[in-house]
């Protein structure tokens, strides 16, 4: 399978509403393929999260991978690759917290963003399944930031103050350097 191009801001396909995968398409080879190029993708530009619109196809499938240790966004808890289908995002908390976020379909900017902390996610598994499940802390930051893409938003949508929006040179050397004990994403 192809390690895909990873579209950027300013592509029209990362700004549309992505259409609902039809139900008996799940299991489908054309939706195998479609979602192993995205794993191979994620993997390749070193991603922990992937939409397929950030590849060019304006489908409601979002990827979460996130390795053991350390990588580009910090120290992070592992989280298994997780494949959601026509997911479904319900808000189960007040409770707010912010990250210096990243995207893959943004290189080289860093954008802080506050998000709700404990959400539901309602969703299709790969056999076409009903699966539910709740995330709470950077997860759900995570989880939030793929599912903006499958809608047609951009994490820079959510940015509260233009000044917590900066190069990554720049956050590395200057809000890394501060707080070598946040964790990014």
């Amino acid at each position: 399978m192809p390690v895909r191009k990873i579209i950027r801001m300013g592509h029209p396909t990362l700004r549309s509403p992505a259409k609902t995968v039809p139900e008996n398409s799940i299991g489908s080879s054309n939706i195998a393929c479609l979602i192993q190029d995205m794993i191979e993708t994620l993997h390749d530009y070193g991603g922990i999260g992937l939409a397929a619109p950030q590849i060019n196809e304006p489908t409601r499938i979002a990827i979460i991978d996130i390795p053991e240790g350390a990588s580009r966004y910090g120290k992070l808890q592992e989280i298994p690759l997780c494949v959601f289908i026509n997911p479904k995002l319900t808000v189960l908390g007040k409770k707010v917290a912010g990250y210096w976020e990243g995207c893959l379909s943004v290189p080289g900017l860093r954008g802080f963003v506050e998000r709700p902390q404990h959400i539901r996610v309602d969703y299709l598994d790969l056999k076409g399944k009903p699966q539910r499940k709740e995330m709470t802390g950077f997860t759900a930051t995570v989880i939030q930031h793929e599912f903006d893409h499958l809608d047609g938003h951009l994490y820079l949508d959510h940015i509260t103050d233009p000044k917590l929006l900066m190069f990554e040179d720049e956050y590395e050397r200057y809000i890394l350097s501060e707080r070598p004990e946040k964790t990014s994403d």
